[in-house]
């Protein structure tokens, strides 16, 4: 019997023992393992789908696919590729160029509207003024500004395997970045989902936001950016000279857009 008894209180401490949670580590502070990442020659890869609904009737997907080149600070160069299906009404479907290169302090796109009226041989259109950046015509979180990263993380309501959850308005996010944002498209709210690994590196971002257009209906967007081979090497490269053509000299009776349409908030608060 004092064998059964010793036994079973050795069994006993042993559950004990196992089901008492081990501490968990702090999780890695996200922003510093993003600086972590900034350095020259090396960048990472998006995938990203954006899906766009009416009164809860599917509008069609948005496909991106995108590269970006770190240099000490941040991004300094960026290649991104976005594909449409079906009666897709967001902002890349109805004026976003299938192609955009930044690179150098220019842009070059390519695609779309911005193929119509160029001089024989040319591919590409070279507008002015092109800062890369990690944001995308569906996805205005971008990840890669530090001070955003911080934001999402800070404001986030929950944190739970690896992933946080929180909601902030256009305005809010306009702060971040000095600006100031009112009316309709102020308020509107961007609810997110932001997943990070082991070693605090985003892996995924899901954003959302709604609006009541009143009798045009109730749109909603939603999208998913997948973020890829954080470290790798990248080395992104401004089309051949000969290839490409700057959007002043094709002059005002041309059909292609003297401007490429901008999703940061500095457009939106202008």
């Amino acid at each position: 019997m004092k064998r059964i008894l010793a036994g079973l209180a050795l069994t006993t401490a042993a559950a004990l023992v196992t089901a008492t949670p081990a501490a968990q580590a702090a999780p890695v502070d996200p922003v510093k393992a993003l600086k972590k990442q900034f350095v020259a020659g090396h960048g990472v890869r998006i995938s990203e789908k954006t899906r766009m609904s009416v009164d809860g009737k599917s509008m069609g997907v948005s496909t991106t696919l995108g590269s970006f080149e770190f240099g000490k600070s941040g991004i300094v160069a960026s290649d991104v590729r976005t594909r449409r299906s079906g009666s897709d009404k967001s902002l890349a479907a109805a004026f976003a160029p299938p192609r955009i290169i930044t690179v150098g302090g220019y842009s070059y796109v390519q695609g779309g509207l911005f193929t119509e009226d160029l001089p024989e041989g040319k591919k590409w259109i070279r507008y002015g003024g092109g800062e890369a950046t990690g944001g995308t015509f569906n996805q205005i979180l971008d990840v890669f500004e530090p001070k955003v990263l911080k934001t999402l993380v800070s404001r986030a309501k929950s944190f739970k395997g690896g992933t946080y959850k929180g909601a902030l308005t256009y305005s809010e996010l306009a702060k971040v970045y000095g600006q100031k944002l009112s009316g309709t498209i102020g308020k509107i709210k961007i609810d997110y989902a932001l997943k990070v690994n082991s070693k605090g590196l985003v892996t995924t971002l899901n954003s959302g936001w709604s609006l009541d257009f009143g009798v045009l209906g109730k749109t909603r967007s939603e999208t998913e950016t997948r973020y890829l081979g954080w470290g790798s090497k990248v080395k992104i490269k401004a089309p051949a000279e000969d290839l490409w053509v700057d959007v002043d000299d094709l002059g005002e009776d041309s059909d292609v857009p003297q401007e490429i349409p901008n999703n940061s908030l500095n457009s939106l608060a202008n």
